[in-house]
């Protein structure tokens, strides 16, 4: 059996179509259906066999749950330069939020300069979900310790128009607020973001629930008025 056919066997109709209206930068007929864990479930069953590592290679995929399954097979991948391999050559074929969220292997981090290094990179590109998933990775792993001071200016100096972009910084602030609040604070008091961004880290902060609630009151006197 193909790879594609053990999807084709997963297909959830129902949940195809609401797949399909979470990830509106995908062709709906692209959606298989898949439900995460059945994703999870088929990487772990193929994993390290040679029908996996065929499919690795087999890039582009065709269908968005394709992605879903490399993502999940990469982010399976111990030895961190065959992580960083596999991660760079599926960067340019990541096209939603949901698989890029879905994508994180945590084999990089064993060396964190070289993702460092690499992460800069990727928040410099040109293509929206390599950015976001250089976000992904700074707040993953660069919230903690010393690396956080570098990790927030990186992140704030991420300038984009591109909603899923936007959304990750504010995200990761908002995860910034609640794990290192003195180490993110002044990016809002001293209005280090744009606008939007700004009032959705506050926000998504706001509904944390790591987040006291002093904390939260004062973040809603930080709130920049709304713009036309």
């Amino acid at each position: 059996m193909t790879v594609q056919e053990m999807l084709f066997a997963r297909r959830d109709p129902q949940y195809q179509a609401f797949m399909s209206r979470l990830v509106p930068t995908v062709p709906k007929e692209t959606v298989l259906g898949i439900r995460m864990p059945a994703i999870r479930a088929l990487a772990r069953e193929i994993d390290g066999t040679p029908l996996a590592a065929a499919f690795l290679r087999d890039l582009p995929h065709r269908y968005f749950d394709e992605n879903n399954l490399h993502a999940a097979l990469v982010s399976r991948i111990k030895a961190f330069d065959e992580a960083m391999a596999a991660t760079q050559a599926f960067l340019p074929y990541v096209d939603n939020w949901a698989t890029c969220d879905l994508f994180s292997p945590k084999a990089l981090s064993r060396q964190p300069q070289a993702l460092y290094d690499a992460i800069v990179a990727w928040v410099r590109d040109e293509r929206p979900y390599t950015v976001r998933f250089g976000l992904g990775m700074l707040m993953a792993f660069y919230l903690e310790g010393q690396s956080v001071e570098g990790a927030l200016a990186l992140a704030a100096s991420v300038r984009s128009d591109e909603y899923y972009v936007k959304m990750m910084v504010a995200w990761l602030f908002a995860t910034a607020l609640a794990k290192q609040y003195d180490a993110a604070l002044p990016y809002l008091q001293d209005r280090r973001l744009s606008p939007w961004t700004h009032n959705k880290a506050i926000q998504k902060a706001r509904e944390s629930l790591r987040v006291p609630p002093e904390r939260k009151a004062y973040l809603q006197t930080l709130r920049l008025p709304a713009t036309s």
